[in-house]
């Protein structure tokens, strides 16, 4: 704010010295001030803002001491009644069930504890006239109390929740259960047979009645394994609904594109000079493709005898992928090839024709070419 207005007073002297001025200088300068003093009314208005609410909360910390001394009390007595809740509990759940809320009472007691102290902290420093301290002191002890309330009503909380995991547990049993018997009569699949194994493993695994229990633990994975069986399941039945590609077909795909690919391997590297970066480009992804097929099977592909079915479908789109690429790689260093052929020495365009030479005509041209040679030297030297 002081940059602002000490800006604005130069400029405004400008307005008074001995040097005459524009009316746009003027215009100009006249704007900037005012801009400058709004800005740093802006600023005031913030600061003055800020300033009474500190004043407000100072004038008001005798009342909010006392509220804090009143909170403390009341969770004060709030306490043994959480330790006879954690007694009660761990009758029925386990200490890991229970470890979440176990220290809760204590730690809530020594919140409470400093609370008191920091509002005792808080009245010395404002009667020191240290209101600033006693400020900082003010908002710790009111966060105490707020941090102690917090674990108490965890406690409360973790009963009516517990009681509420048990519940949806029981009917999540039911249903799997249910589910297990709706996944035996679907198609056969890894998958799903996977999947039911975990989901059996995991109604095993419940305690027997009388057994203190951990139902949020059961209940996560229960329903880890009941979503596993509902994915398996849904990819099996998409799987069914849609034809398998025959290993010999996946094969055969893989076989044409190793052939491809070797084919334009060859070309390119047998042309180094003559080919461009788009063959060259296509040949690199083609290559890409193939490699990224032998880590998708986990092994050679080109050996591979058997492949899941899971994955032939997937191993033949690459496979075709591959050798539509080599192909196209193929094709564009043959257009580089035969763009960076000698032409016709006549003139007339690329062969006999306007076409390619082929093998006898590059024969006729090159004797034909000698004979034009030999009879232009013979008339030099004559």
């Amino acid at each position: 704010m002081r940059t602002h207005l000490g800006e604005a007073f130069r400029l405004n002297q400008l307005n008074y010295d001995e040097i005459p001025d524009t009316p746009e200088e003027l215009r100009t300068r006249n704007a900037r001030i005012v801009q400058l003093c709004d800005w740093a009314e802006d600023v005031l208005d913030e600061r003055t803002s800020a300033l009474a609410e500190k004043i407000a909360r100072a004038r008001r910390a005798p009342e909010i001491i006392a509220g804090v001394r009143g909170d403390v009390a009341l969770l004060r007595a709030r306490t043994p009644q959480a330790r006879d809740t954690i007694e009660r509990l761990a009758a029925r759940y386990s200490p890991e069930a229970l470890a979440q809320v176990q220290s809760n009472p204590g730690e809530a007691e020594q919140l409470l504890g400093f609370a008191e102290h920091s509002a005792g902290v808080a009245e010395r420093r404002r009667e020191a006239g240290q209101r600033e301290q006693a400020n900082l002191a003010l908002e710790a002890s009111a966060e105490s109390v707020r941090r102690a309330a917090a674990l108490l009503d965890a406690v409360e909380n973790f009963e009516v929740e517990a009681l509420r995991a048990e519940s949806t547990l029981a009917a999540i049993v039911e249903d799997s259960r249910g589910d297990i018997v709706v996944a035996l009569k679907e198609p056969h699949s890894p998958g799903v047979e996977q999947a039911v194994d975990e989901l059996q493993a995991a109604l095993a695994s419940l305690p027997t009645a009388g057994v203190n229990t951990d139902p949020f633990t059961q209940l996560d994975r229960l329903r880890e394994a009941n979503s596993g069986l509902d994915a398996a399941i849904a990819a099996a039945r998409e799987r069914a609904a849609r034809p398998i590609p025959p290993l010999e077909h996946v094969r055969h795909a893989i076989d044409d594109a190793d052939r491809q690919l070797a084919v334009a391997r060859d070309v390119i590297a047998g042309h180094r000079g003559w080919i461009g970066a788009d063959a060259r480009t296509r040949l690199a992804e083609s290559e890409r493709i193939r490699i990224d097929l032998d880590h998708f099977l986990g092994r050679s592909a080109a050996t591979a005898t058997v492949i899941d079915e899971d994955h032939r479908e997937q191993a033949m789109a690459m496979a075709r992928r591959v050798a539509y690429l080599a192909a196209e790689a193929l094709h564009l260093a043959r257009r580089d090839i035969d763009s960076s052929r000698p032409q016709d020495p006549w003139g007339g365009g690329p062969g006999w024709g306007g076409g390619r030479r082929g093998g006898g005509g590059d024969m006729m041209g090159g004797i034909l070419g000698g004979l034009v040679i030999g009879s232009v030297l013979d008339g030099i030297f004559d």
